[in-house]
């Protein structure tokens, strides 16, 4: 066999589906035509805590369009989601635990307690209107601050950890010779993806399509199965583009449920689009926090204790614990580390995952803290990182796979000209402007899950790449087909990727920064294995050294395929075992992305008005697939940084539970005139325990971010600022 193709993988080409997402012709969720399209529009419950009493339907229903009105007094049986299992992670797929429609009770200002469909989406959205509900009302927990007391223990897991304890930090802080002790908040945060949440179902008997804004197709599909009651092979799931995801598309919420019962009771394929307010009411975001960071050192600025603990909220009715003290296990060195995390139950939406869960918020607390800590040192905020710098892991002394953030922020501090800063708050100015300059460290684990594979040669050259899993925009089937291209000596071109579709092998959730490696993993090993078999068809041919098509021809093959992983029930167990022995194994190392943020703010000395002016970030992701679409995701992730430090806040209401300002006329987000240059680079160097590489760098863009705009601003003004975000009135209130 002959392999002279140029090696792809690290060049910046441009995306498959460059040309189809920018000319209009890639079909989004809302975009797919059925005959006989029906529309659906949900009705949201206007109380925090309580049940119906009455629902008057009779409007709705004589509104020119509608075909029927379904609510708890007539929705078809739908099953209760199953109890999570990390032994079946598809169980984890359900975003609250309430059974849509099938009795009164509300557990949040927003549940659907209806849903109208009709022949258009705007007779649709009008009869929701008019459907009148009553109810009764038990009292409610709604007020995050005010339940701080009442939040309980953690207690995690073997994959999410929620707590560790080393040495005797409490003590240690005491006799500390510099020490901080800090509160911070942070507020909730809604997901504003670019396309909303949309679904269309349609039934054929006992068999459902879905096609939705998914970011985790094949939990979706056991999810529908197990709800409706039907074999899981009986429900296919379709995202082949996805608009944004960001983990508010990971879970299955109220709109693809009552999507899919609105299909079956009506016979109709339905569409059933949120608006915006829609995606606030029915979609969780990110759980509020309030943490504390104690910081002991000696005069040198070693640390001698670590503190790091945090209040975050569930809902009643579902939401998972956020791993916020997560990059305290492992950032810095201490002789004494004590980690809590305890969660407060509301009846508000539940909480869910939200780009770098846990890590993005929780670095926000550590890294202001050491800021604040270099401050009272009076020693540079990068030297007090570096002297801290741990050569193992902090809490059990496991070894790092890889770990390079010295040279991370070397590289950046040099790129950036951190020489030029002086060291004193409020010691520089541009004209009527503060300026103040800011680091803090980035850090995400690194996973690596189980992907189904199968990789087709064919006799004209080109390689088919089928595997289930998903495109959110990141650039995730151009990168396979630069893997498999280099993998098995073959031009881009020639290779296609066939994806987003439950119908496939199946693949991991897009999250976590793990799709990428994970599938990856298995398309490198069917490539091996694809090779094997054209070696030895080669050699019964007679023709090594040869070209794919020439031994393939000779031999009178038409194509040969390779195939990791299986479809069946007990392949499925199979590929269980596989990831459960694979996270074992890998427990040996401490595996992260890391980096260094640095930012430059400047401050109106009369307004408070603050301006990001310049950024750098030097990342160590280890392997880079793609330049063109690695520095687009790390600068978006600095982006999302940036919102949250300055703009994003989600507003709910004390007493009532009711989100105040759900929609983006009201929750700020970054726009361009906000956002500098970014100048974004990696280290480029593979992590030896990864396929090719990888560490993943999806999510580690956000983390440290919104620190680094607090920092820069602390140097700009003299004022830390500790409750985000960092508005006008607490800059100079």
């Amino acid at each position: 066999m002959t392999a002279t193709q140029e090696n792809t993988v690290g060049k910046p080409v441009d995306r498959v589906d460059g040309v189809a997402k920018t000319t209009g012709a890639a079909q989004f969720t809302a975009d797919f035509p059925y005959p006989d399209l029906a529309h659906a529009a949900l009705v949201h419950a206007t109380i925090s805590r309580g049940r119906v009493t009455s629902i008057d339907t009779a409007a709705a229903s004589a509104f020119p369009g509608v075909i029927t009105v379904i609510s708890h007094q007539n929705a078809p049986a739908l099953k209760p989601p199953a109890k999570p299992s990390i032994m079946d992670l598809s169980t984890m797929a359900s975003g609250t635990t309430v059974n849509y429609l099938q009795d009164d009770k509300v557990y949040w200002d927003g549940q659907p307690v209806a849903v109208v469909v009709a022949e258009t989406s705007y007779a649709a959205r009008e009869a929701a209107a008019l459907v009148r509900v009553e109810y009764e009302t038990v009292e409610s927990s709604v007020d995050f601050s005010a339940s701080e007391h009442d939040a309980t223990l953690d207690k995690g897991s073997s994959i999410m950890p929620a707590g560790a304890k080393k040495g005797d930090a409490q003590a240690a802080l005491a006799e500390a010779a510099v020490s901080v002790d800090m509160r911070l908040t942070t507020p909730p945060y809604n997901h504003n993806a670019l396309e909303p949440h949309s679904t269309i179902a349609k039934w054929e008997g006992d068999k459902l399509t879905v096609h939705d804004a998914s970011q985790a197709l094949d939990w979706f599909r056991s999810h529908l199965a197990l709800r409706f009651g039907i074999p899981t092979a009986n429900v296919r799931v379709i995202a082949p583009y996805v608009g944004g995801g960001f983990g508010g598309k990971g879970s299955v919420w109220p709109g693809t449920i009552l999507a899919a019962m609105a299909a079956r009771a009506t016979g109709r394929p339905v569409r059933l689009v949120l608006t915006r307010e829609g995606v606030y009411r029915t979609v969780g975001g990110r759980t509020p926090s309030i943490q504390r960071v104690a910081l002991g050192a000696d005069r040198e600025g070693n640390l001698t204790a670590l503190i790091h603990t945090s209040v975050a909220r569930t809902g009643r009715a579902g939401g998972s614990f956020e791993q916020i003290t997560t990059s305290s296990r492992h950032l810095y060195a201490s002789p004494n580390i004590l980690l809590e995390q305890r969660s407060v139950v509301q009846d508000l939406i539940p909480n869910t995952a939200m780009r770098a869960p846990g890590e993005s918020i929780g670095t926000f607390a550590l890294e202001a803290a050491m800021d604040e800590l270099a401050s009272r040192l009076g020693m540079d905020p990068i030297e007090l990182r570096m002297r801290n710098e741990p050569d193992r892991n902090p809490l059990d002394g496991k070894a790092f796979s890889h770990r390079m953030l010295r040279e991370a922020y070397a590289l950046g501090a040099e790129r950036f000209g951190w020489h030029n800063r002086t060291p004193e708050p409020r010691s520089m100015r541009d004209g009527r402007w503060l300026v103040g300059m800011g680091v803090a460290s980035a850090y995400h684990p690194s996973w690596l899950f189980t992907a189904n594979v199968t990789v087709r040669l064919s006799a004209d050259g080109t390689v088919l790449v089928r595997c289930g899993f998903q495109e959110m925009g990141m650039g995730g089937a151009t990168a396979q087909s630069q893997i498999a291209a280099d993998a098995l000596g073959v031009p881009l071109d020639a290779v296609r990727v066939e994806y987003g579709d439950s119908a496939l092998p199946t693949a991991p959730a897009a999250g976590g920064s793990m799709q990428t490696a994970s599938v990856a993993n298995s398309l490198l090993e069917a490539c091996g294995q694809l090779k094997q078999s054209v070696a030895a068809l080669a050699k019964r041919s007679g023709t090594t050294g040869e070209s794919y098509q020439t031994i393939l021809k000779k031999a009178n093959v038409p194509h040969v395929e390779a195939v990791i992983g299986s479809e069946t029930r007990l392949g499925k167990l199979t590929g269980q075992v596989r990831f459960m022995a694979k996270f074992l194994r890998e427990r040996r190392w401490v595996k992260a992305a890391t980096g260094a943020q640095f930012c430059e703010v400047r401050v109106e000395k009369d307004t408070g008005e603050v301006r990001v002016s310049r950024w750098t970030g030097v990342f160590d992701v280890g392997t880079v697939i793609n330049p063109k679409t690695a520095a687009s995701q790390l600068r978006g992730g600095i982006v999302m940084g940036i919102g949250m430090a300055l703009a994003e806040e989600t507003l709910v209401d004390p007493r009532s539970g009711r989100i105040m300002n759900p929609s983006l006329a009201e929750y700020h987000v970054p726009v361009h005139a906000d956002i500098p240059k970014i100048d974004v680079t990696w280290l480029g160097d593979p992590d030896p325990t990864m396929p090719l590489g990888l560490l993943g760098l999806g999510e580690v863009g956000i983390t440290g971010a919104a620190a680094a705009v607090a920092n820069a601003v602390y140097h700009a003004t003299g004022k830390r600022i500790n409750d985000l975000p960092i508005t006008l009135d607490k800059v100079f209130q």
